[in-house]
Protein backbone atom coordinates (compact mmCIF):
# COMPACT_ATOMS: atom_id res chain seq x y z
CA UNK A 1 0.00 0.00 0.00
CA UNK A 2 1.76 3.29 -0.64
CA UNK A 3 1.95 5.76 1.92
CA UNK A 4 -0.27 8.84 1.92
CA UNK A 5 0.53 11.89 2.72
CA UNK A 6 -0.45 13.06 6.39
CA UNK A 7 -0.88 9.65 7.80
CA UNK A 8 1.20 7.24 9.74
CA UNK A 9 2.37 5.28 6.75
CA UNK A 10 1.81 1.21 7.12
CA UNK A 11 4.49 -1.67 6.50
CA UNK A 12 4.68 -3.11 3.61
CA UNK A 13 6.16 -6.68 2.90
CA UNK A 14 7.68 -8.34 0.25
CA UNK A 15 8.83 -12.23 -0.14
CA UNK A 16 12.61 -12.87 -1.14
CA UNK A 17 14.25 -15.25 -2.75
CA UNK A 18 17.40 -14.83 -0.44
CA UNK A 19 19.26 -11.79 1.04
CA UNK A 20 23.00 -11.53 2.07
CA UNK A 21 25.56 -9.55 3.22
CA UNK A 22 28.54 -8.32 1.02
CA UNK A 23 31.20 -10.65 2.57
CA UNK A 24 28.37 -13.57 4.00
CA UNK A 25 26.58 -16.27 2.50
CA UNK A 26 22.70 -15.65 1.74
CA UNK A 27 19.85 -15.72 4.00
CA UNK A 28 18.08 -18.69 2.10
CA UNK A 29 14.28 -19.20 1.19
CA UNK A 30 14.53 -22.81 1.09
CA UNK A 31 12.84 -23.65 4.19
CA UNK A 32 11.18 -20.45 5.74
CA UNK A 33 10.91 -17.41 3.98
CA UNK A 34 12.93 -14.26 4.03
CA UNK A 35 10.60 -10.70 4.21
CA UNK A 36 11.43 -7.70 3.38
CA UNK A 37 9.49 -5.06 5.21
CA UNK A 38 9.34 -1.16 4.89
CA UNK A 39 7.85 0.29 8.54
CA UNK A 40 7.61 3.79 9.98
CA UNK A 41 6.18 2.76 13.23
CA UNK A 42 9.64 3.97 15.61
CA UNK A 43 9.87 7.51 14.11
CA UNK A 44 12.12 6.29 11.73
CA UNK A 45 11.66 4.84 8.22
CA UNK A 46 13.38 1.64 7.69
CA UNK A 47 13.65 -1.38 5.85
CA UNK A 48 14.24 -4.47 7.72
CA UNK A 49 14.52 -8.41 6.77
CA UNK A 50 13.38 -10.76 8.73
CA UNK A 51 12.93 -14.63 8.95
CA UNK A 52 10.45 -16.80 10.73
CA UNK A 53 8.78 -13.33 12.15
CA UNK A 54 11.93 -12.30 13.85
CA UNK A 55 13.88 -9.25 12.84
CA UNK A 56 17.46 -10.74 11.45
CA UNK A 57 20.26 -8.96 13.23
CA UNK A 58 22.09 -6.08 11.69
CA UNK A 59 20.06 -6.47 8.42
CA UNK A 60 18.18 -2.54 8.89
CA UNK A 61 18.81 0.45 6.80
CA UNK A 62 17.49 3.89 8.00
CA UNK A 63 16.14 4.92 4.17
CA UNK A 64 17.12 8.63 4.65
CA UNK A 65 20.82 7.32 5.37
CA UNK A 66 20.86 4.81 1.86
CA UNK A 67 20.53 3.70 -1.49
CA UNK A 68 19.23 1.17 -3.40
CA UNK A 69 20.69 -0.11 -6.94
CA UNK A 70 19.84 -2.76 -9.47
CA UNK A 71 22.80 -5.42 -9.97
CA UNK A 72 20.50 -7.34 -12.63
CA UNK A 73 16.85 -8.40 -13.33
CA UNK A 74 16.07 -10.18 -10.14
CA UNK A 75 19.24 -8.72 -7.80
CA UNK A 76 19.64 -5.46 -6.53
CA UNK A 77 22.17 -3.68 -3.91
CA UNK A 78 20.90 -1.62 -0.84
CA UNK A 79 23.74 0.40 0.92
CA UNK A 80 23.78 2.64 3.96
CA UNK A 81 25.94 5.63 4.41
CA UNK A 82 28.84 5.50 7.06
CA UNK A 83 26.95 7.79 10.26
CA UNK A 84 30.46 9.21 11.45
CA UNK A 85 29.91 13.00 10.42
CA UNK A 86 33.39 13.81 10.81
CA UNK A 87 34.35 11.65 7.49
CA UNK A 88 33.12 12.42 4.35
CA UNK A 89 30.43 10.37 3.10
CA UNK A 90 30.96 6.93 2.43
CA UNK A 91 29.14 3.49 2.86
CA UNK A 92 29.69 1.48 5.52
CA UNK A 93 28.11 -1.57 4.81
CA UNK A 94 25.31 -3.17 2.19
CA UNK A 95 23.19 -6.41 1.55
CA UNK A 96 21.95 -8.22 -1.38
CA UNK A 97 18.46 -8.62 -2.55
CA UNK A 98 18.03 -11.76 -4.50
CA UNK A 99 14.13 -11.66 -5.39
CA UNK A 100 11.98 -14.64 -6.93
CA UNK A 101 10.94 -13.06 -10.11
CA UNK A 102 11.45 -9.31 -12.09
CA UNK A 103 7.94 -7.98 -11.96
CA UNK A 104 8.52 -8.60 -7.78
CA UNK A 105 12.05 -6.73 -8.20
CA UNK A 106 10.01 -4.31 -10.08
CA UNK A 107 7.79 -3.58 -7.15
CA UNK A 108 10.59 -3.46 -4.43
CA UNK A 109 12.15 -0.75 -6.52
CA UNK A 110 8.88 1.24 -6.73
CA UNK A 111 7.75 1.06 -3.25
CA UNK A 112 11.25 1.56 -1.80
CA UNK A 113 11.55 5.51 -3.60
CA UNK A 114 8.20 5.49 -2.24
CA UNK A 115 9.39 5.62 0.90
CA UNK A 116 12.11 7.24 0.87
CA UNK A 117 10.16 10.42 -0.21
CA UNK A 118 7.70 10.04 2.95
CA UNK A 119 8.39 13.01 5.73
CA UNK A 120 6.86 11.52 9.08
CA UNK A 121 8.43 14.87 10.54
CA UNK A 122 6.19 16.87 8.38
CA UNK A 123 2.42 16.13 9.00
CA UNK A 124 2.17 12.86 10.48
CA UNK A 125 -0.18 12.48 13.30
CA UNK A 126 1.66 10.17 15.77
CA UNK A 127 -0.15 9.50 19.04
CA UNK A 128 2.34 11.70 21.27
CA UNK A 129 2.55 14.69 18.79
CA UNK A 130 5.24 15.63 16.31
CA UNK A 131 9.18 15.87 17.57
CA UNK A 132 9.09 18.74 19.99
CA UNK A 133 12.01 21.24 19.78
CA UNK A 134 14.22 18.77 21.84
CA UNK A 135 15.51 17.60 19.04
CA UNK A 136 19.18 17.81 18.69
CA UNK A 137 19.34 19.28 22.08
CA UNK A 138 22.11 16.78 22.86
CA UNK A 139 24.13 17.61 19.50
CA UNK A 140 24.17 21.15 20.42
CA UNK A 141 25.68 20.76 23.95
CA UNK A 142 27.45 17.97 24.00
CA UNK A 143 31.24 18.16 22.10
CA UNK A 144 31.11 15.08 18.93
CA UNK A 145 34.04 13.93 20.53
CA UNK A 146 33.22 13.24 23.96
CA UNK A 147 29.60 11.58 22.58
CA UNK A 148 31.51 9.39 20.22
CA UNK A 149 33.83 8.11 22.99
CA UNK A 150 30.31 7.92 25.48
CA UNK A 151 28.73 6.02 22.91
CA UNK A 152 31.51 3.62 22.07
CA UNK A 153 32.44 3.29 26.14
CA UNK A 154 28.27 2.01 26.54
CA UNK A 155 28.44 -0.08 23.23
CA UNK A 156 30.92 -2.80 24.57
CA UNK A 157 29.74 -5.93 26.36
CA UNK A 158 32.46 -5.52 28.80
CA UNK A 159 31.88 -2.76 30.12
CA UNK A 160 27.98 -3.76 30.10
CA UNK A 161 28.35 -6.71 32.30
CA UNK A 162 31.05 -4.84 34.51
CA UNK A 163 27.54 -3.16 35.71
CA UNK A 164 25.35 -6.28 35.30
CA UNK A 165 28.20 -7.88 38.16
CA UNK A 166 27.19 -4.88 39.91
CA UNK A 167 24.92 -6.86 42.29
CA UNK A 168 23.70 -4.12 44.65
CA UNK A 169 22.72 -2.13 41.51
CA UNK A 170 21.12 -4.54 39.52
CA UNK A 171 19.38 -6.85 42.09
CA UNK A 172 18.11 -3.12 43.55
CA UNK A 173 16.50 -2.70 40.23
CA UNK A 174 14.97 -5.81 39.74
CA UNK A 175 13.51 -5.86 43.80
CA UNK A 176 12.02 -2.42 42.97
CA UNK A 177 10.30 -3.17 39.86
CA UNK A 178 9.55 -6.89 40.96
CA UNK A 179 8.01 -5.57 44.40
CA UNK A 180 5.72 -3.14 42.07
CA UNK A 181 4.41 -5.32 39.88
CA UNK A 182 1.33 -3.08 39.92
CA UNK A 183 2.97 -0.30 38.72
CA UNK A 184 3.57 -2.17 35.44
CA UNK A 185 1.10 -4.31 35.01
CA UNK A 186 -0.44 -3.56 31.55
CA UNK A 187 1.26 -0.05 31.30
CA UNK A 188 3.56 1.14 28.96
CA UNK A 189 7.60 1.66 29.93
CA UNK A 190 10.08 3.89 28.15
CA UNK A 191 13.34 2.72 29.19
CA UNK A 192 15.67 5.32 28.76
CA UNK A 193 19.34 4.35 27.86
CA UNK A 194 18.14 0.69 27.57
CA UNK A 195 21.78 -0.49 27.49
CA UNK A 196 21.96 -3.96 27.41
CA UNK A 197 18.09 -4.04 27.76
CA UNK A 198 17.94 -5.69 31.00
CA UNK A 199 15.84 -3.05 32.86
CA UNK A 200 13.10 -3.33 29.85
CA UNK A 201 13.41 -7.14 30.27
CA UNK A 202 12.51 -6.56 34.44
CA UNK A 203 9.46 -4.23 33.13
CA UNK A 204 8.29 -7.17 30.67
CA UNK A 205 8.69 -9.39 33.62
CA UNK A 206 6.52 -7.33 35.65
CA UNK A 207 3.88 -7.21 33.36
CA UNK A 208 4.43 -4.31 31.21
CA UNK A 209 2.09 -3.88 28.15
CA UNK A 210 4.49 -2.69 26.12
CA UNK A 211 8.32 -1.54 26.55
CA UNK A 212 10.33 0.94 24.37
CA UNK A 213 13.97 0.46 24.70
CA UNK A 214 15.53 3.62 23.25
CA UNK A 215 19.41 3.24 23.07
CA UNK A 216 21.96 5.30 21.19
CA UNK A 217 24.87 3.12 21.25
CA UNK A 218 25.88 0.34 19.33
CA UNK A 219 24.52 -1.97 22.59
CA UNK A 220 21.35 -1.61 21.01
CA UNK A 221 22.30 -4.29 18.48
CA UNK A 222 23.35 -6.80 21.38
CA UNK A 223 19.61 -5.63 23.03
CA UNK A 224 17.66 -6.34 20.05
CA UNK A 225 19.83 -9.78 20.11
CA UNK A 226 18.81 -10.78 23.90
CA UNK A 227 15.51 -9.82 23.77
CA UNK A 228 14.78 -11.96 20.96
CA UNK A 229 16.82 -14.69 23.05
CA UNK A 230 13.77 -14.07 25.42
CA UNK A 231 10.95 -14.14 22.97
CA UNK A 232 8.14 -14.47 25.41
CA UNK A 233 9.21 -11.12 27.59
CA UNK A 234 10.85 -10.17 23.78
CA UNK A 235 7.51 -9.46 21.99
CA UNK A 236 6.60 -6.67 24.28
CA UNK A 237 9.87 -5.06 23.69
CA UNK A 238 10.82 -3.13 20.87
CA UNK A 239 14.30 -1.73 20.37
CA UNK A 240 14.74 1.86 19.38
CA UNK A 241 18.12 2.85 18.49
CA UNK A 242 18.69 7.01 18.61
CA UNK A 243 18.79 9.08 21.54
CA UNK A 244 15.54 10.58 23.60
CA UNK A 245 16.09 13.86 22.49
CA UNK A 246 15.50 12.67 18.62
CA UNK A 247 13.20 9.60 18.75
CA UNK A 248 9.40 9.48 18.21
CA UNK A 249 7.59 6.98 20.02
CA UNK A 250 3.99 5.67 19.21
CA UNK A 251 2.25 6.36 22.64
CA UNK A 252 2.69 7.76 25.60
CA UNK A 253 4.64 5.91 28.80
CA UNK A 254 3.21 5.24 31.96
CA UNK A 255 6.18 4.95 33.53
CA UNK A 256 9.97 5.52 32.58
CA UNK A 257 13.00 3.27 33.72
CA UNK A 258 16.57 4.46 33.76
CA UNK A 259 20.37 3.82 35.20
CA UNK A 260 21.17 7.66 34.19
CA UNK A 261 23.54 7.98 36.95
CA UNK A 262 27.23 8.45 36.68
CA UNK A 263 29.77 9.34 39.98
CA UNK A 264 28.55 12.41 42.22
CA UNK A 265 25.32 11.46 40.62
CA UNK A 266 25.52 14.19 37.59
CA UNK A 267 28.63 12.94 35.83
CA UNK A 268 27.78 12.11 32.16
CA UNK A 269 24.99 14.31 32.27
CA UNK A 270 22.79 11.64 31.58
CA UNK A 271 20.13 12.82 34.07
CA UNK A 272 19.47 15.73 31.92
CA UNK A 273 18.27 12.82 29.04
CA UNK A 274 16.18 10.83 31.72
CA UNK A 275 14.32 14.68 32.48
CA UNK A 276 14.17 15.06 28.53
CA UNK A 277 12.83 11.89 28.25
CA UNK A 278 10.31 12.45 31.06
CA UNK A 279 9.25 15.86 29.56
CA UNK A 280 8.36 14.64 25.66
CA UNK A 281 7.25 10.87 26.57
CA UNK A 282 6.07 10.53 30.03
CA UNK A 283 1.86 10.84 30.96
CA UNK A 284 0.81 13.32 33.31
CA UNK A 285 1.09 12.07 37.04
CA UNK A 286 3.06 9.10 35.31
CA UNK A 287 6.00 7.27 37.56
CA UNK A 288 9.65 7.50 37.13
CA UNK A 289 12.30 4.77 38.55
CA UNK A 290 13.94 6.24 39.96
CA UNK A 291 12.16 9.17 40.73
CA UNK A 292 14.22 11.23 43.55
CA UNK A 293 18.41 11.61 43.57
CA UNK A 294 20.09 13.12 46.52
CA UNK A 295 24.09 13.96 46.58
CA UNK A 296 25.48 13.26 50.23
CA UNK A 297 28.69 15.60 51.73
CA UNK A 298 30.67 15.47 54.44
CA UNK A 299 34.45 16.77 54.97
CA UNK A 300 36.63 14.08 55.59
CA UNK A 301 40.30 13.31 57.49
CA UNK A 302 42.74 10.91 55.40
CA UNK A 303 46.66 12.10 56.15
CA UNK A 304 47.16 8.76 53.66
CA UNK A 305 45.57 10.12 50.79
CA UNK A 306 46.78 13.75 51.21
CA UNK A 307 50.49 12.68 51.18
CA UNK A 308 49.57 9.99 48.49
CA UNK A 309 48.45 12.72 46.37
CA UNK A 310 51.14 15.39 46.71
CA UNK A 311 53.87 12.55 46.65
CA UNK A 312 52.73 11.70 43.07
CA UNK A 313 54.63 15.59 42.17
CA UNK A 314 57.81 14.97 43.44
CA UNK A 315 59.18 13.57 40.24
CA UNK A 316 59.16 17.39 39.41
CA UNK A 317 61.69 18.25 42.30
CA UNK A 318 64.56 16.46 40.55
CA UNK A 319 67.30 19.64 39.56
CA UNK A 320 68.68 17.16 37.43
CA UNK A 321 66.90 14.86 35.60
CA UNK A 322 69.31 14.02 32.58
CA UNK A 323 70.85 16.91 33.03
CA UNK A 324 67.37 19.01 32.99
CA UNK A 325 66.15 20.57 35.96
CA UNK A 326 62.31 19.56 36.15
CA UNK A 327 61.32 21.80 39.28
CA UNK A 328 59.60 24.84 37.22
CA UNK A 329 56.73 22.52 36.51
CA UNK A 330 56.39 21.29 39.98
CA UNK A 331 54.12 23.60 40.95
CA UNK A 332 51.51 22.89 37.88
CA UNK A 333 52.13 19.10 38.51
CA UNK A 334 51.73 19.48 42.07
CA UNK A 335 48.13 21.46 41.83
CA UNK A 336 47.54 19.15 38.80
CA UNK A 337 47.14 16.02 40.90
CA UNK A 338 44.70 18.05 43.34
CA UNK A 339 42.47 18.45 40.21
CA UNK A 340 41.27 15.11 40.42
CA UNK A 341 38.45 14.11 42.34
CA UNK A 342 39.46 10.55 43.99
CA UNK A 343 37.03 7.98 43.41
CA UNK A 344 37.46 4.82 45.64
CA UNK A 345 35.37 2.78 48.73
CA UNK A 346 36.23 4.69 51.68
CA UNK A 347 36.28 3.85 55.31
CA UNK A 348 32.99 6.01 57.41
CA UNK A 349 34.98 6.84 60.14
CA UNK A 350 37.21 9.37 57.93
CA UNK A 351 34.31 11.55 57.84
CA UNK A 352 34.54 14.60 60.50
CA UNK A 353 31.02 15.61 60.44
CA UNK A 354 27.28 14.32 60.11
CA UNK A 355 26.57 14.54 56.10
CA UNK A 356 24.41 16.88 54.73
CA UNK A 357 22.37 16.37 51.02
CA UNK A 358 21.46 18.49 48.14
CA UNK A 359 17.68 16.88 46.77
CA UNK A 360 16.81 16.77 43.45
CA UNK A 361 13.24 15.54 42.50
CA UNK A 362 13.52 14.25 39.19
CA UNK A 363 9.44 14.68 38.68
CA UNK A 364 9.96 18.25 39.14
CA UNK A 365 13.72 19.28 38.30
CA UNK A 366 14.03 21.18 34.91
CA UNK A 367 17.11 19.94 32.38
CA UNK A 368 18.43 23.60 32.88
CA UNK A 369 18.37 23.39 36.80
CA UNK A 370 21.13 20.67 36.26
CA UNK A 371 23.95 23.06 34.16
CA UNK A 372 24.47 24.75 37.41
CA UNK A 373 24.50 23.11 40.74
CA UNK A 374 25.47 25.28 43.55
CA UNK A 375 25.10 24.04 47.27
CA UNK A 376 26.00 26.13 50.43
CA UNK A 377 27.64 23.74 52.52
CA UNK A 378 27.71 23.76 56.90
CA UNK A 379 29.46 21.31 59.18
CA UNK A 380 29.80 20.72 62.56
CA UNK A 381 33.09 18.74 63.27
CA UNK A 382 32.63 15.87 65.37
CA UNK A 383 36.48 15.95 66.11
CA UNK A 384 39.57 18.11 65.92
CA UNK A 385 41.80 17.19 62.87
CA UNK A 386 42.75 18.30 59.93
CA UNK A 387 39.91 18.17 57.21
CA UNK A 388 41.29 16.90 54.09
CA UNK A 389 38.37 17.75 51.68
CA UNK A 390 35.03 17.02 50.99
CA UNK A 391 33.39 13.13 50.59
CA UNK A 392 30.59 12.73 48.56
CA UNK A 393 28.02 10.00 47.52
CA UNK A 394 24.90 9.27 46.30
CA UNK A 395 21.92 7.60 47.08
CA UNK A 396 18.70 7.30 44.33
CA UNK A 397 14.74 6.37 45.40
CA UNK A 398 12.74 3.99 44.07
CA UNK A 399 9.34 5.59 44.58
CA UNK A 400 6.65 2.57 44.23
CA UNK A 401 4.02 2.02 44.96
CA UNK A 402 3.91 -1.27 47.31
CA UNK A 403 7.34 -0.97 48.14
CA UNK A 404 9.58 1.88 47.99
CA UNK A 405 13.55 1.15 48.06
CA UNK A 406 17.04 2.76 47.91
CA UNK A 407 19.99 2.51 46.03
CA UNK A 408 23.03 3.65 48.22
CA UNK A 409 26.07 4.47 47.71
CA UNK A 410 27.44 5.27 50.49
CA UNK A 411 30.27 4.49 52.16
CA UNK A 412 29.87 1.62 54.97
CA UNK A 413 27.50 -0.25 52.80
CA UNK A 414 28.09 -2.10 50.06
CA UNK A 415 30.52 -1.02 47.27
CA UNK A 416 28.80 0.01 44.10
CA UNK A 417 30.49 0.22 40.70
CA UNK A 418 30.25 4.13 42.06
CA UNK A 419 32.39 3.80 44.73
CA UNK A 420 32.52 6.72 46.56
CA UNK A 421 34.02 10.34 45.76
CA UNK A 422 36.70 12.89 47.33
CA UNK A 423 37.60 16.33 46.76
CA UNK A 424 41.01 16.73 47.87
CA UNK A 425 42.12 20.15 49.05
CA UNK A 426 46.02 20.91 48.49
CA UNK A 427 45.84 23.49 51.53
CA UNK A 428 43.81 21.58 54.30
CA UNK A 429 42.20 23.20 57.42
CA UNK A 430 42.75 22.39 60.75
CA UNK A 431 39.63 22.26 63.26
CA UNK A 432 38.70 21.41 66.78
CA UNK A 433 35.58 19.08 67.89
CA UNK A 434 31.95 21.18 68.04
CA UNK A 435 34.19 24.18 65.15
CA UNK A 436 31.69 25.00 62.62
CA UNK A 437 32.94 24.96 59.14
CA UNK A 438 31.38 26.15 55.82
CA UNK A 439 32.01 26.47 52.44
CA UNK A 440 30.24 25.90 49.03
CA UNK A 441 29.97 23.21 46.25
CA UNK A 442 29.62 24.75 43.24
CA UNK A 443 29.23 22.48 40.70
CA UNK A 444 28.91 23.91 36.68
CA UNK A 445 28.39 21.29 33.47
CA UNK A 446 30.58 21.42 30.61
CA UNK A 447 30.59 20.19 27.12
CA UNK A 448 32.56 17.00 27.47
CA UNK A 449 29.56 15.62 29.72
CA UNK A 450 30.56 16.11 32.97
CA UNK A 451 31.32 18.93 35.54
CA UNK A 452 33.90 21.44 36.62
CA UNK A 453 33.83 21.55 40.43
CA UNK A 454 34.83 24.41 42.91
CA UNK A 455 34.89 23.45 46.35
CA UNK A 456 35.93 26.16 49.53
CA UNK A 457 36.05 25.12 53.11
CA UNK A 458 36.44 27.38 55.69
CA UNK A 459 36.71 27.41 59.21
CA UNK A 460 36.08 29.93 61.68
CA UNK A 461 38.42 31.31 64.42
CA UNK A 462 39.19 29.53 67.49
CA UNK A 463 39.84 30.22 70.76
CA UNK A 464 40.30 34.32 72.08
CA UNK A 465 38.30 36.43 69.95
CA UNK A 466 36.22 33.96 68.14
CA UNK A 467 33.06 35.72 69.56
CA UNK A 468 33.87 38.57 67.63
CA UNK A 469 34.14 35.99 64.25
CA UNK A 470 36.42 36.33 61.69
CA UNK A 471 37.73 33.34 59.04
CA UNK A 472 40.99 32.03 59.87
CA UNK A 473 41.22 29.57 57.19
CA UNK A 474 39.96 28.82 54.08
CA UNK A 475 40.99 26.29 51.49
CA UNK A 476 39.48 26.10 48.18
CA UNK A 477 40.33 24.01 44.44
CA UNK A 478 38.99 23.72 41.11
CA UNK A 479 38.70 19.71 40.01
CA UNK A 480 37.07 18.82 36.87
CA UNK A 481 35.09 15.58 37.29
CA UNK A 482 35.71 14.19 33.63
CA UNK A 483 39.25 13.47 34.86
CA UNK A 484 39.26 11.21 37.88
CA UNK A 485 41.28 9.21 39.68
CA UNK A 486 40.83 5.74 40.55
CA UNK A 487 42.49 4.70 43.61
CA UNK A 488 41.18 1.33 44.33
CA UNK A 489 38.05 -1.44 44.78
CA UNK A 490 37.41 -1.14 48.22
CA UNK A 491 38.46 0.29 51.69
CA UNK A 492 41.75 0.96 53.30
CA UNK A 493 42.01 -1.25 56.74
CA UNK A 494 41.34 1.64 59.18
CA UNK A 495 45.00 1.40 60.72
CA UNK A 496 46.25 2.72 64.35
CA UNK A 497 47.88 5.47 62.96
CA UNK A 498 44.96 7.33 61.73
CA UNK A 499 42.83 5.96 65.55
CA UNK A 500 45.30 8.49 67.67
CA UNK A 501 42.67 11.35 67.26
CA UNK A 502 39.27 9.81 68.99
CA UNK A 503 37.40 9.73 65.57
CA UNK A 504 33.22 8.01 66.51
CA UNK A 505 32.00 6.06 64.15
CA UNK A 506 29.71 8.93 62.25
CA UNK A 507 26.00 7.13 61.88
CA UNK A 508 24.79 8.82 58.78
CA UNK A 509 21.57 10.35 59.94
CA UNK A 510 18.12 10.54 58.43
CA UNK A 511 17.99 14.21 56.37
CA UNK A 512 15.62 16.54 56.93
CA UNK A 513 13.27 17.41 53.81
CA UNK A 514 11.30 20.37 53.78
CA UNK A 515 7.66 19.79 51.91
CA UNK A 516 8.88 21.98 49.15
CA UNK A 517 11.50 19.59 48.09
CA UNK A 518 8.93 16.59 48.09
CA UNK A 519 5.31 15.99 48.03
CA UNK A 520 5.77 12.66 50.17
CA UNK A 521 8.67 14.10 52.41
CA UNK A 522 8.39 11.16 54.82
CA UNK A 523 9.74 8.39 51.56
CA UNK A 524 13.35 10.09 52.38
CA UNK A 525 13.39 9.22 56.19
CA UNK A 526 15.25 6.00 55.50
CA UNK A 527 18.97 5.25 56.78
CA UNK A 528 21.72 5.61 53.76
CA UNK A 529 23.56 2.64 55.25
CA UNK A 530 20.39 0.13 54.82
CA UNK A 531 20.72 -0.47 51.17
CA UNK A 532 17.80 -1.13 48.92
CA UNK A 533 15.36 -1.39 52.36
CA UNK A 534 12.19 -1.00 52.29
CA UNK A 535 10.57 2.00 53.80
CA UNK A 536 8.17 1.93 57.05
Amino acid sequence: MEPSSGLKPKCSEFTLAAVSELSSSPVSSSSTAVVARFCADRGVVELRFCQDSKFIDGFDFNLGTSKLFKLGPVQSLCISESSDSNKEKSYSRGVTIQFRNEEESRDFHSAFEQWQSVDITQGTNLPNGTISDVRSKFDNKIEPSSAKMYFHYYGQLLHQQNMLQDYVRTGTYYAAVIENRVDFTGRVVVDVGAGSGILSLFAAQAGAKHVYAVEASEMAEYARKLIAGNPTLGQRITVIKGKVEEVELPEKADILISEPMGTLLVNERMLESYIIARDRFLVPNGKMFPSVGRIHMAPFSDEYLFVEIANKALFWQQQNYYGVDLTPLYGSAFQGYFSQPVVDAFDPRLLVSPPMSHVIDFNEVKEEDLYEIDIPLKFIASVGTRVHGLACWFDVLFNGSSVQRWLTTAPGAPTTHWYQIRCVLSQPIYVMAGQEITGRLHMIAHNAQSYTIYLTLSAKMWGPGAEQGGILQTSSCKLDLKEPYYRMSQPQPYTMAQEQQPHQLLQVQDIPIHTEDLEEPELLQQPLENSGAQLQ
